[in-house]
């Protein structure tokens, strides 16, 4: 910077001085800092100096010797109690009164900081202050004394020091909390020293001089008349409250009592008649916009009027100017530096500073910068300022015109505002406003209410009667949605002097708030007092709605947040059903109120991170053996069909043997039934550890079970089959497609149906135990896909329960249960065919092929999809062959192959991809609308459509969630739209109908089959223009989504969806809908240039499939190396057998590893933030999505889930995991913004989403889950979403966007809501 050089003499503070101001930047020259001392030190001197004057008035006079003597009485008072230096001391004392101040003064000389709060402040807001700043004591009214903390010992009084806290004002924060900002003796004493040095120079206060106390002590200006009167020995004269209300009052009440000097705010004093100022020779303005009116009114002969600026940051002020009466053209300047504070104006994106003249945000150092008492938030708050080398800074916010006579005040640093996702210029809302009937004038401002929710205002100026109710209905026309102001009535609106409307000086709270509230019922005022926390005080009776005044899906989070430190079971999806004030209150008074603390979960065993790593290992041996097989079988077949000189002949039976063993799917099955079988030996219902030797048997199990990807035989006659082996007990006639439960502790009745993704596995995790049941599924029942069935569970005969629901309890016989928490839907196969399916094949109105015929089309077209990785694999092989058939030295041919890798990968991709089609086009043939048997041509096509593509889904993800995606939908027959984004989808292609501009986000399923009682049910899907389906939402079969719907994350599409609504849940339910503004060519409309760029960083998706075909080309390579270098023959053989695991495994961890060195160079550290849809950072992470899917999860991920190793993978990725924590999910999307702490559970197939993509907008937020919490399986987090200490969170729930859960508290549902545990529960410890 050109004033690096030499920068720090033009503005560095220094006690022989005098301020000289930077020539060419905005860099005020400082003026000498005031002499060290405490306001002890002053007020003893000026007791010394004027004992006898009078320096209190109030219901009487107090001389400085009386005012001492009844200061010096509390004093010892306090001490007696153990108030000393360092300790804080509440102050509630009623305004205008002599206790107030000696109150402060006491607690100033015994060496404590004091902390207003003032008299008409709600107990909530003082109990928190209280809270905040851990006072030991609190004044209230009549110098009553309470203490907030145990009696302590008696100290001897003693004066504070330098660095001793003065005061700690409160401002209401960003969260809802107040924040504490901590002045010390030296930064207070400076002001008041300083003061000296600026007012009233020539002929200064002293006594006989009465300064006027009319300022509410929990403002810091307050302090400024303290000390005015008590610096000089003038009398501080204090006006009681109801006449400060009452601003004509007042000004009678300044001329009848003598007052000589003011501190006040330009609005008050507007009220005010010069009569009643004449023996005013000080005028200080400050807080808000000075007129120039106001100064050309009361600028007179023989007065200073003093225009000052300052934040309770930086001590009260830190500048001001001396006002004269002035014309039209001359600004209104807030000044040059208090004498001692450091000022300069920046530019706030590159905080360099700008040159004089320009605008720029004024930021402040010096020895008034206070702190908070927020660590975190005062380093933030107060970072430093590298381009000055100012170590502590304060930015305000402010924007001014840098000029050496004087800054002007700008307006704040953005015009703009943000609010419910969206940027947006207020006048739009001010247009909006204006052209509703019957206005004549509107303005809208962003406040701030109490608990730091930001609501929208519009002021309107009435022309005549008008509606509010007819404003808010043409409002919700031309507004985007999620806008929706809360509307307040005005004369008049309030100008600058350049005839704009300030903005600044709208009235907030809004002017009828004192009265706030008294007209409602007394069982709704403390809930309005909640609304109004979000809301702000407006006008509200029993009838108001949440939404309607303004409130958005943030302020009900926050609400739900505020309302669970009372009511921790509170679920917030029922505020949503229950918006109106009445309505609410009525729910929440039903709540219980308290709840005892759980028991936090015990360690994980020493031993189990030891044992788990041995059974990855064990199943790395397997894929080891796998790799030698398959390797020798194509040396086999280059030596058979291409008599490749380079391989050596090998005899072809002990290979066909291997392959039957290790690859086919008899082999699976013999496999896994023994490794099931053996691990699970004796294992029954109960409840046993975490961690502990049953748990580590189930889960090995299951890992094998995992890495042996049976998914074909799901829904073919295989899977009963593998039920049985298991030890389930399976009646004839059942559809299964999901895998059984490795204990065998299910039992399935006849024609039962399971449809995919169904989890009956039996068991599922809660703090350190591990419940373990047995399921039983009752003859000719359903359970529908993605549901889950908790261990223990019957189902009854002909029960139906819908699909995405969370089976908890029995479900009775012939009945329709759905949903999380399951609930009662009527009877069961109302929406099915009312004949047995088998007379229906008798009588011949559907077809039914033979069971032999049926056995015969699923193990041919298991043979077909075993087929097609071969068939894909050939014309690589046709192009590869000619080039390295000839050679006769392996050293010539892995070269030759390493070179010609990434063209076999492209070639099979392609070929694959074009197989899968062709299949599932010909499927498309055989499956159409409507009711079929199961055993018939079309169950066979639906299940060859499913496995198809859930196949191509692993093998193929980059094809996935990409700009190829909708290209890919309609190739396999799906009718796709403009602009539409598809991720990983689940469909039948040819009866899904997608419009334009929809969003399909990840595992999303518009239509699929379903089952029951030997039928199976097709019926298509209709998603309209511009739709939205969440994450695991589901449409389903013959439901079809009009315009602009959205169906939430896990959540499920009612009957007959409106137009434009949105739907949350799997007892579904309305909400309302907030959209995200954002520029469209970045989100719906892209132009040509974003639309090639996307699609040039997604061609290198495919480079993991390359790296993956490297990787088994290494395999192959070193294993090669190791059988000649050990002489080949039995010996070499020997040696690749003993190297084979640690080679596959090295590869496996090279693969594991290379996604976390890729996320590291092309996202870095994932930030919270929005981002839109082409954004290169979108397209960065979905880039690292698929180095992780296809290289990471397939090799160590997958099989390490629930590990110390995948712990260990997770946290080098950027997530936070404590010690002793289960996590069986990888789902972690941005795994920086994930922490999940000591001892914590995260139960298999749950995703802690931390983004949404609602209108093409990424929002990334944190997601948090607490020491000994508990995510149940099948769960979801959803972004700013946090689970308090020792929570559990049940199977099948969902956590909302910003929900922090209470802790100790048990949940569940969709959206989550409480569950009680009775009290020796929380206690119990697993066996």
């Amino acid at each position: 910077m050109p004033i690096k050089e030499g920068r720090i003499l033009t503005y560095e503070s220094s006690p022989c001085m005098s301020p000289v101001d930077h020539s060419e930047y905005a860099i005020f020259g400082t003026e000498d800092v005031p002499e060290p001392r405490t306001l002890v030190d002053i007020f003893e001197a000026t007791v010394d100096a004027y004992p006898n004057e009078i320096a209190l008035e109030a219901s009487e006079q107090l001389t400085y010797r009386e005012l001492a003597q009844r200061v010096e009485a509390q004093v010892q008072r306090l001490s007696s109690i153990g108030v000393g230096p360092g300790d804080r001391v509440g102050i509630r004392v009623p305004s205008g009164t002599l206790d107030l101040y000696i109150a402060i003064l006491a607690t100033l000389c015994a060496g404590a900081a004091y902390v207003p709060v003032d008299w008409d402040d709600p107990d909530s807001r003082a109990d928190t202050v209280w809270e905040e700043a851990d006072v030991t004591a609190v004044y209230g009214a009549e110098l009553s004394l309470e203490l907030q903390k145990e009696s302590q010992e008696k100290v001897e009084p003693k004066a504070p020091t330098l660095g001793d806290d003065a005061w700690i004002i409160f401002t209401s924060g960003s969260t809802g909390k107040p924040k504490g900002v901590a002045i010390t003796h030296r930064s207070a004493a400076a002001l008041v020293d300083a003061e000296s040095r600026m007012y009233l120079t020539d002929e200064p206060l002293g006594p006989g001089d009465r300064v006027m106390a009319g300022l509410s002590v929990a403002f810091d200006a307050s302090c400024e008349e303290m000390w005015l009167a008590w610096r000089y020995g003038a009398a501080l004269v204090a006006a009681p409250r109801d006449i400060v209300r009452s601003a004509d009052a007042l000004g009678k009440w300044i001329t009848d009592h003598d007052i000589t000097a003011i501190s006040t705010v330009p609005t008050l004093a507007s009220f005010w008649s010069t009569k009643s100022l004449e023996k005013v020779r000080l005028l200080i303005f400050g807080g808000e916009a000075l007129p120039q009116e106001l100064i050309n009114r009361l600028a007179t002969p023989g007065r200073e009027l003093w225009n000052t600026y300052g934040p309770t940051e930086a001590t009260v002020i830190c500048s001001g100017h001396r006002m004269v009466p002035m014309g039209s053209d001359t600004p209104v300047r807030i000044g040059r530096p208090t004498p001692g504070w450091q000022l300069a104006v920046i530019d706030p994106e590159t905080e360099e500073p700008v040159r004089w003249g320009e605008t720029g945000e004024l930021v402040v150092t010096g020895v008034g910068l206070g702190r908070y008492l927020d660590k975190e938030k005062d380093a933030k708050t107060y970072a430093p300022i590298p381009a000055l080398e100012w170590q502590r800074a304060y930015r305000t916010g402010d924007l001014v015109v840098a000029e050496t006579e004087g800054l002007i005040f700008a307006g704040r640093n953005d015009d703009q505002i943000k609010f419910g996702g969206r940027r947006m210029e207020l006048g739009e809302i001010d247009r909006a406003l204006a052209g509703a009937p019957g206005v004549l004038a509107a303005a809208a401002a962003k406040q701030k209410t109490p608990a730091g929710s930001d609501v929208i205002v519009g002021y309107i100026v009435p022309d005549g009667e008008i509606s509010m109710a007819d404003t808010r209905r043409h409002l919700a026309t031309v507004l985007p949605g999620g806008i929706a102001p809360t509307l307040c009535f005005v004369d008049s609106l309030p100008t600058k002097t350049s005839g704009k409307v300030d903005r600044k000086a709208l009235p907030w709270p809004l002017p009828d708030s004192d009265d706030f509230g008294s007209e409602l019922p007394a069982n709704l005022q403390w809930l309005a007092e909640k609304w109004s926390d979000q809301l702000g005080k407006i006008p509200m009776d029993e009838g108001s709605n949440f939404f309607d005044l303004g409130g958005s899906s943030v302020a009900i989070a926050k609400l739900a947040v505020e309302l669970r430190s009372d009511y921790p079971t509170l679920d917030i999806g029922a505020l949503y059903e229950n918006p109106t004030l009445s309505g609410m209150a009525e729910y929440v008074s039903g709540l219980k109120q308290s709840s005892g603390e759980r028991r936090m979960p015990d360690k994980m065993p020493w031993w189990s991170g030891l044992f788990q790593t041995a059974v990855v290992c064990l199943i790395y041996v397997l894929n080891a053996a796998r790799y030698i097989v398959g390797s020798l079988l194509v040396v086999w077949a280059l030596k058979f069909f291409f008599n490749a000189a380079w391989v050596p002949e090998v005899s072809f039976w002990p290979l066909a043997v291997g392959w039957l063993l290790l690859f086919s799917i008899p082999g699976k099955i013999a496999q896994i039934t023994i490794v099931a079988r053996l691990a699970t030996a004796g294992i029954k219902p109960g409840v046993y550890s975490r961690g502990g030797w049953t748990h580590l048997r189930v889960w090995a199990a299951e890992r094998f079970l995992t890495f042996l990807k049976l998914e074909p035989i799901l829904g073919t006659p295989l899977a009963p089959l593998l039920f049985r082996l298991f030890g389930c007990t399976v009646g004839r006639g059942a559809q299964l497609a999901t895998f059984p439960p490795v204990t065998g502790l299910a039992e399935i009745g006849d024609y039962a149906a399971l449809e995919q993704e169904v989890d009956i596995n039996g068991y599922w995790i809660d703090g350190d135990e591990v419940h373990i049941g047995k399921i039983a599924v009752g003859n000719g029942a359903r359970l529908g896909l993605r549901t889950f069935v908790h261990p223990g569970v019957h189902v009854g005969d002909y029960a139906e329960v819908l699909p995405g629901s969370s089976v908890a309890t029995d479900v009775p016989n012939g009945q329709l249960y759905g949903g999380s928490p399951l609930s009662h839907h009527g009877e069961a196969g109302l929406t099915w065919p009312g004949i047995h399916p088998e007379r229906a094949a008798v009588e011949g109105t559907v077809a039914k092929v033979s069971t032999f015929g049926m056995r015969i089309l699923y193990f041919l077209s298991l043979g077909w999809m075993s087929l097609l990785p071969v068939l894909a694999i050939l014309p690589g092989l046709l192009v590869i062959l000619p080039q390295v058939v000839k050679h006769e030295r392996y050293e010539e041919v892995f070269p030759l192959l390493a070179l010609w890798v990434p063209v076999f990968t492209l070639l099979t991709v392609l070929s694959w991809v074009t197989l899968v089609i062709f299949s599932v086009r010909l499927c498309s043939v055989f499956i159409k609308p409507g009711y079929f048997l199961q055993q018939s041509s079309t169950g066979w096509a639906l299940w060859l459509t499913h496995s198809l593509l859930q196949k191509t889904l692993t093998s193929t993800y980059f094809l996935y969630a990409g700009w190829i995606t909708p290209a890919f939908m309609r190739m396999l027959g799906a009718r796709v739209g403009e602009n539409t984004e598809i991720s990983t989808v689940e469909t039948i292609p040819h009866l899904t109908s997608i419009g334009n501009h929809c969003f399909l986000a990840d595992h999303s399923l518009c239509t699929s089959a379903r089952y029951r009682g030997g039928w199976v049910h097709v019926g298509t899907t209709v998603i309209g223009d511009g739709s939205f389906v969440g994450n695991s939402g589901i449409v389903g079969a013959d439901h079809d989504l009009p315009t602009d719907s959205l169906i939430a994350v896990l959540s499920s599409t009612p009957e007959r969806p409106a137009r434009g609504s949105s739907w949350l849940g799997r007892s579904v339910r309305q909400i309302p809908r907030s959209h995200v503004s954002a520029d469209t060519e970045q989100t719906f409309n892209p132009p040509h240039y974003l639309k090639f760029a996307r699609a040039f960083v997604e061609l290198f998706r495919f480079v993991p499939a390359i790296i993956a075909a490297y990787l088994d080309l290494f395999i192959v390579w070193v294993g090669t190396i190791v059988y000649m270098h050990w002489g080949m023959d039995a010996a070499g053989m020997r040696a690749v057998v003993l190297l084979s695991t640690p080679i596959v495994l090295a590869a496996g961890v090279i693969a594991s590893l290379l996604p976390i060195l890729v996320k590291w160079v092309l996202v870095g550290k994932f930030r919270a933030g929005n981002h839109t849809l082409f954004s290169t950072f979108v397209w960065r992470g979905e880039l690292v999505d698929n180095f992780t899917e296809m290289l990471a999860v397939p090799s160590l991920v997958r099989m390490s889930l629930g590990s110390p190793l995948f712990n260990w993978w997770a946290r080098l990725m950027g997530t936070r995991i404590g010690k002793h924590v289960w996590c069986e999910t990888w789902w972690l999307p941005e795994f920086d913004l994930i922490t999940i702490e000591d001892r914590a559970t995260v139960n298999r197939g749950t995703v802690l989403q931390t983004h949404l993509f609602h209108d093409r907008v990424m929002a990334l937020e944190k997601v948090h889950i607490k020491c000994g919490a508990t995510l149940g399986a099948n769960s979801f987090m959803l972004p700013g979403s946090a689970l308090g200490e020792r929570v559990t969170v049940h199977p099948g729930s969902l956590v909302l966007r910003q929900d922090e859960v209470s802790r100790d508290t048990i949940w569940q549902g969709n959206p989550i809501s409480a569950l009680d545990e009775p009290v020796e529960q929380l206690i119990s410890k697993p066996n």
